[in-house]
């Protein structure tokens, strides 16, 4: 590749700051500032989340720089989270971006924060070997707000084919989560838990829903039902059941992944199939899919690091728009929901 381009990521959609600085495709940093504040209200503020990332984005931004060895005057374009995501939270990051444009006289690139974890497979480290996702593939993107399955045909070229009808994926094990009484996040506490579980001690129904589509709502009334009716036999019934129930839990979610992936690659004729989102880091859903191998179909597995919200895969996406030079300009607006294509 004879292009040789720097670009700056930023992302703040939900309650993370992240900001990357990448050459091409390969990440030279990748700053995270966590806000734990949110955990004593069992989920994000979005008011409390905006402010910290208006404290956080400056020295973020330093840490990257310095990390990455990069004066902030070498950035080639700066790339950014327009959406979806919180409102107040996409307008930091879009404000930040739009300054550091007009400072450095530097172009801007948009990117749908969906792209991003789509791309985060595409995403090198240096003096790391890794296989990159032929086109085209299937990706499952799961996290707390998304679960779709994606044909990507490349980098420019996406589309939904299956999405939720009501829950996501991530939403349904923190849900579940706080019905047991874990602190928030939830869903990794399960995860943590069902390592010492029996996950076929319990059953829960699946959904009924045609075509590849899926649904969560109904898996968390069903653990809601069971806990309220099993303790009214036995008060200590979760304290002594509690590493089964969650094990059964997670395994049933995770078939219902599988099973609609399955489906997808039969439909298309595309037997690739990356994990992308913040529940791909779940042992249990990693575990069986790494079983599809067996049936012939590729697997591949994000890191665990770039499976939550990053920068990185804000750079390595606007790394690609910029070889098309899609640019755009300072009148765009952070949207909230927005369909892939």
């Amino acid at each position: 590749m004879n292009i040789n381009v720097t670009i700056l990521g930023i992302e703040t959609s939900c309650d993370d700051t992240s900001i990357a600085i990448s050459e091409n495709n390969i990440l030279l940093s990748n700053v995270i500032a966590n806000q734990d504040i949110h955990k004593k209200y069992g989920g994000v503020v979005p008011e409390l989340a905006s402010r910290s990332h208006q404290t956080n984005i400056i020295p973020v931004l330093k840490e990257a720089l310095y990390l990455a060895k990069k004066d902030i005057k070498e950035i080639d374009a700066i790339a950014f989270t327009l959406g979806p995501g919180l409102l107040g939270s996409l307008l930091v990051g879009t404000s930040f971006a739009k300054g550091l444009s007009i400072a450095l006289n530097k172009p801007l690139i948009e990117i749908n924060h969906i792209q991003g974890h789509v791309l985060s497979h595409y995403v090198v480290e240096p003096a790391k070997e890794k296989e990159l996702p032929p086109f085209p593939h299937l990706c499952l993107l799961i996290s707390g707000g998304h679960t779709q399955l994606i044909t990507v045909n490349s980098p420019y070229e996406m589309y939904i084919i299956g999405t939720t009808i009501d829950d996501a994926a991530g939403e349904a094990f923190d849900k579940g989560a706080k019905m047991l009484k874990f602190d928030y996040p939830g869903g990794p506490i399960i995860d943590n838990i069902a390592r010492n579980g029996n996950a076929y001690k319990f059953n829960f129904p699946k959904p009924n829903v045609k075509g590849l589509d899926f649904s969560f709502s109904g898996i968390k009334t069903s653990l809601l039902y069971f806990i309220r009716d099993n303790l009214k036999n036995n008060a200590n019934f979760i304290e002594e059941n509690l590493y089964d129930i969650c094990a059964s839990y997670q395994r049933v979610i995770a078939e219902i992944l599988v099973e609609k992936a399955v489906l997808a690659v039969k439909q298309t004729g595309i037997n690739t199939i990356t994990l992308s989102g913040g529940v791909s880091a779940n042992s249990e859903i990693r575990k069986q899919f790494l079983f599809l191998k067996e049936k012939n179909i590729n697997v591949f597995l994000p890191e665990i690091k770039f499976t939550t919200d990053n920068a990185a895969m804000i750079a390595v996406a606007g790394f690609y728009k910029y070889l098309k030079s899609a640019f755009c300009n300072l009148n765009v607006s952070p949207y909230a929901k927005f369909n892939l294509l």
